[in-house]
């Protein structure tokens, strides 16, 4: 393909972009209650455990040895226990 001045134009291959949805709210308020026990809703149901981490993009609860990952872009709702 050429331009106006009968050069060729260079056509730029897409480019992949990483997007990462963080809630900052939810993961404050998950580090407000790090240590305690919490109550999660999530799209796939409820899990309830002490929260043992909090990253931007997952939380992780402790229920009675076993530890969950939960991704924060699943949370519907927090409630402490």
């Amino acid at each position: 393909m050429l331009n106006n001045h009968m050069y060729p134009i260079q056509q730029q291959m897409p480019q992949a972009v990483m997007v990462y949805p963080i809630d900052p709210y939810v993961v404050e308020t998950l580090m407000s209650v790090k240590g305690k026990r919490v109550l999660i809703e999530t799209t796939r149901g409820g899990i309830s455990g002490c929260v043992a981490d909090v990253k931007p993009d997952h939380v992780v609860l402790d229920t009675r040895g076993a530890k969950f990952f939960v991704r924060i872009s699943e949370i519907v709702w927090i409630m402490p226990e």
